[in-house]
């Protein structure tokens, strides 16, 4: 039976993937990437015009999903700090394409100047302006410390909440990380050590004052 021709696009940014990840974008053949969709290069040069608006679809097809769901978790009633957890297991249960896709990122984005600029404008818009937004609520809402500057408070979510999530998941059974918990612990465990760095500091005197009813020292 024939393919749809509504489906040409998925099945290039699919055979793309495949190639990405086993190839690099720079070694990958535009014309092994339409042999394995089942098209001709044409139609690749149709959708895509360049090797770095394909790269960007295959982010975008999983990343969009992901964004999906960041969005709900981040939307619902509660602290920042119960969303945030939440947003940690999500991270933790992250699929098999998901993981291929965050490793495609990380190799081609250090590669390349351009494309990191294109990648990272892309999740300055995603889950980096919606990060930013939830940490700046739990600072209007007082469970953030406002003084912490908006970039360290982002690098410190990321790096003791998304960064062991997403290391647990890739790295699975091998040592040192096959004594981490799973998603649910991982997440409870991060957020209380993130919230010791970024929690509101408890108000301290200054030596001039004294707590009320006290005696002065003679």
């Amino acid at each position: 039976m024939a393919r749809p021709r509504s489906d040409i696009h998925l099945r290039i940014v699919r055979a793309a993937r495949a190639r990405f990840l086993a190839e690099g974008v720079d070694g990958a053949s535009l014309r092994n990437i339409a042999t394995d969709a089942g098209t001709n290069v044409g139609m690749v040069f149709y959708y895509f015009p360049t090797k770095d608006d394909l790269l960007l679809a295959v982010v975008e097809e999983v990343y969009a999903s992901l964004l999906t769901d960041l969005g709900g978790i981040l939307s619902v009633a509660g602290s920042t700090r119960d969303r945030l957890k939440r947003v940690f297991v999500r991270l933790g249960k992250a699929s098999e394409d998901e993981l291929a896709v965050v490793r495609l990122v990380v190799r081609e984005a250090l590669l390349s100047s351009d494309r990191f600029d294109r990648i990272f404008a892309r999740m300055q818009r995603g889950h980096v302006g919606m990060l930013l937004d939830e940490l700046s609520r739990g600072a209007r809402q007082g469970e953030i410390d406002p003084r912490i500057a908006a970039p360290l408070l982002l690098l410190s979510t990321l790096g003791l909440g998304g960064l062991p999530q997403l290391v647990r998941r890739a790295a699975g059974d091998r040592p040192p990380f096959a004594s981490l918990p799973g998603p649910e612990a991982l997440a409870e465990m991060s957020v209380e050590l993130l919230f010791r760095a970024i929690g509101p500091r408890p108000s301290r005197r200054t030596g001039g004052q004294r707590s009320r009813g006290a005696k002065p020292v003679k």
